[in-house]
């Protein structure tokens, strides 16, 4: 339509003009004494402008000899590629992308080009128009191996925030293409790729390479393999002789670490094999007391409770005042039928932190003597401290 419009104003132009130049009689008079020149007005018209036309390709002749045309270029292109640069980082992204396509077009170097894409395919990402993004981006491939770093780092980054995890790989893969040591940052974006994804393996993988390089978030670094080790177990959680086989490929500081250890011993116990749970909890309290494990050590029934007194009275010469440590010894003992040992364990660890917990399995034991008072005293002062906490939490 644009199109159309332009031939129909140029039709116009023309028949305006010749109708003008058929009309016009007017003449045009040099005076140059003792010398005179007259022209007709058309003619001198036609003359001025074949004299401009001449003038104008002659300049543009000498200014390419000389070089200033590409030096004015240049100069353009560098001043579009400021302003496109800082309107970026303004969050000015529509002028930005506008300032960066200009800059574009003038741009003799490709690593001028590939960094106008960039910004300009980062500002597109902003806005949400994935199509002019994705096109500024193939702009920028097409200078590779120029900047091919940063055009393929900056696509899976923005791949990466829009959800397409496996494409945003695949930039990255290409980036592996060309071998070396790969930068902190390309193994940080396949590290949150690979989470997304649930490849764990991988997650753990990159983790042993990320915990040697300076610069990076050790604590977010040991999390997510936590985090991955966690995500294993319970995938094997099904498979009893996987889940064996991953406990053994872990290393001794992983296997003392509480909350492995109690992912690893629930889902063993999950599966029947207590006796392996136990192994683990005892291990692992012997290293370090975590709640978790001590309160699950008490359900880990493996048909040797004396054993289990035994050790978690170990523990309790070391952590005399662990309220935890003495209400599973508390709740041991009433396995056991040690009634009165029992009942001092868990008192004891009412003294200490009074809880749900301990209310509950001191009602238990109560009922089994059968003081049906005392049992729902107990069971009365239990249920306040589960109604107290459930209001605190909500």
């Amino acid at each position: 339509m644009k199109l159309v419009l332009w031939v129909l104003a140029l039709f116009a132009a023309a028949i305006a003009i010749v109708l003008a130049a058929y009309y016009n009689t007017g003449t045009v008079l040099f005076t140059v004494p003792p010398y005179k020149i007259e022209l007709a007005f058309n003619t001198f018209v036609i003359m001025l402008i074949s004299v401009f036309t001449v003038f104008y390709m002659l300049l543009r002749i000498l200014s390419g000899l000389s070089g200033i045309n590409r030096k004015l270029r240049a100069k353009k292109a560098e001043e579009m590629t400021w302003f496109g640069t800082r309107a970026f980082f303004e969050a000015r992204y529509d002028q930005a992308i506008v300032f960066s396509e200009k800059a574009l077009k003038l741009a003799d170097t490709q690593i001028t080009k590939v960094l106008n894409a960039v910004i300009g395919a980062r500002s597109a990402h902003q806005q949400g128009n994935y199509t002019r993004r994705d096109n500024l981006l193939a702009i920028a491939k097409e200078q590779i191996p120029t900047g091919k770093e940063l055009t393929l780092i900056t696509e899976a980054e923005l791949l990466l925030d829009e959800g397409r995890y496996r494409d945003a790989l695949t930039a990255l893969q290409s980036i592996y293409s060309s071998g070396g040591l790969q930068s902190t940052a390309v193994l940080l974006l396949e590290l949150k790729a690979c989470q997304k994804l649930g490849d764990w393996d991988t997650v753990l993988e990159l983790t042993k390479v990320l915990s040697n390089r300076s610069f990076v978030d050790q604590a977010l670094v040991d999390e997510l393999r936590l985090q991955a080790h966690l995500e294993n177990i319970k995938h094997n959680e099904q498979d009893i002789t996987s889940l064996k086989r991953y406990w053994r490929a872990l290393s001794w500081h992983e296997k003392n670490d509480g909350r492995i250890a109690a992912a690893a011993a629930h889902a063993l116990m999950t599966q029947g094999d207590n006796a392996t749970a136990q192994k683990i909890i005892e291990n692992s309290l012997d290293n370090e007391l975590y709640p978790e494990l001590i309160a699950l050590y008490a359900d880990c029934q493996s048909g040797a409770v004396s054993w289990q007194i035994q050790r978690a009275e170990s523990w309790l010469v070391k952590h005399p005042s662990n309220a935890d440590l003495l209400l599973t010894l508390g709740r041991l003992c009433a396995y056991g039928e040690l009634w009165g040992k029992a009942q001092s364990y868990l008192e004891a660890s009412l003294s200490i932190e009074p809880g749900y917990p301990a209310h509950l399995a001191l009602a238990q034991l109560f009922e089994k003597l059968g003081k049906q008072d005392a049992a729902s005293e107990h069971y009365r002062k239990g249920l306040d401290f589960a109604l107290k906490q459930i209001a605190s939490a909500t």
